[in-house]
């Protein structure tokens, strides 16, 4: 499930670039969340509870939690499927928090990437993983980078956080857990991408794949090109390389294994451009892309929590923000801890 890649170029560019894999339609709908809501972990009365500093705008995954978004600052987070995470015991005293909000938490509450860092590391909530409202597991990692081109990759493993911090860590997919998927990698390029690189969906030639991509990609306009870009703009042709490599990462329509959620169809995609504050959507399913300007949001706390319907099919292209319309937000998925 998923491939996240981080570009950085010149001008001071940053682009975040997620798809997103499963097994089935997720049902996903966009959502727009103003500043100064007040939230908790969906966890029961022992629930972390807070009030978001900052708006942001979200992709949902079952109308349960979320999956994908960027807030009013740049920050980028992006949930990614991770067999191998194990969240350590599931009681206590909390507080909690349902593993369906850990990327909102992080859009509420953070402008930048070292912040973030700094507060999870701090422990402060005990991660819950209920079952997925389709029977999966909630076996899940989290990548966050922020305007600045800094990047962090969490994972629980053996019931610990694992925290990667830097801006080297620009790729990231699904299993075995990143450090070792950084080993892997490391093979590859020694290999070099223009000699061979692996074909198959699996998450590890993904990752070769991605990275050998992204670094060839221009970081700068390239004038064999820009003639083609819309406003002639090097932010545009940037946006089109990065797309460009979240499609050649993709796995075609239909194609799934189910006993391996982390192999499976692409089904959407999203390149948030963090500089600029615009987040566009690709969805594997429909004709043409679309994209929302943060500008032109109100995030403001007291504003109206917005939704863009897409769940049934609907097709959007251009710059949609006008086509959001006031909702009442979601329910996350309720997490319960286990009997101390």
């Amino acid at each position: 499930m998923c491939t996240r890649t981080l570009y950085v170029g010149t001008e001071d560019l940053v682009i975040t670039g997620r798809n997103m894999d499963w097994k089935e339609d997720m049902y996903s709908n966009l959502w727009v969340f103003p500043a100064g809501m007040k939230r908790d972990g969906a966890a029961g009365p022992q629930s972390i509870a807070w009030t978001s500093r900052y708006g942001s705008v979200t992709i949902s995954g079952y109308e349960a939690g979320t999956t994908d978004g960027m807030n009013e600052k740049g920050l980028v987070a992006n949930i990614l499927y991770l067999a191998e995470s194990s969240y350590g015991p599931q009681a206590g005293a909390g507080p909690f928090l349902s593993i369906a909000l850990w990327g909102q938490y992080v859009l509420d509450n953070f402008a930048t990437v070292a912040e973030a860092v700094e507060a999870l590391a701090a422990h402060p909530f005990t991660l819950l993983a209920p079952m997925l409202p389709n029977g999966s597991e909630a076996t899940l990692h989290l990548s966050v980078s922020d305007a600045s081109g800094d990047s962090a990759i969490f994972e629980y493993l053996a019931g610990e956080l694992v925290i990667h911090h830097g801006r080297d860590y620009v790729v990231m997919t699904n299993s075995p857990p990143y450090e070792q998927q950084v080993a892997l990698n490391a093979y590859w390029q020694r290999i070099g991408g223009l000699t061979f690189l692996p074909g198959t969906n699996n998450a590890a030639d993904r990752f070769a794949r991605a990275s050998f991509l992204l670094g060839a990609i221009p970081r700068s306009l390239d004038k064999a090109y820009i003639a083609g870009v819309p406003d002639h703009t090097y932010a545009h042709q940037a946006v089109a390389c990065v797309m460009s490599v979240q499609r050649a990462v993709s796995v075609p329509l239909g194609i799934t294994t189910p006993e391996q959620p982390n192999i499976s169809s692409t089904i959407w995609r999203s390149v948030a451009n963090q500089r600029d504050l615009i987040y566009y959507f690709d969805s594997a399913t429909r004709p043409s892309a679309f994209w929302i300007n943060l500008a032109k949001l109100d995030l403001a706390p007291g504003a109206p929590v917005r939704k863009l319907t897409i769940a049934n099919g609907e097709v959007y292209a251009g710059e949609v923000s006008a086509a959001f319309t006031p909702a009442e937000p979601f329910p996350p998925l309720p997490a319960r801890p286990e009997a101390a």
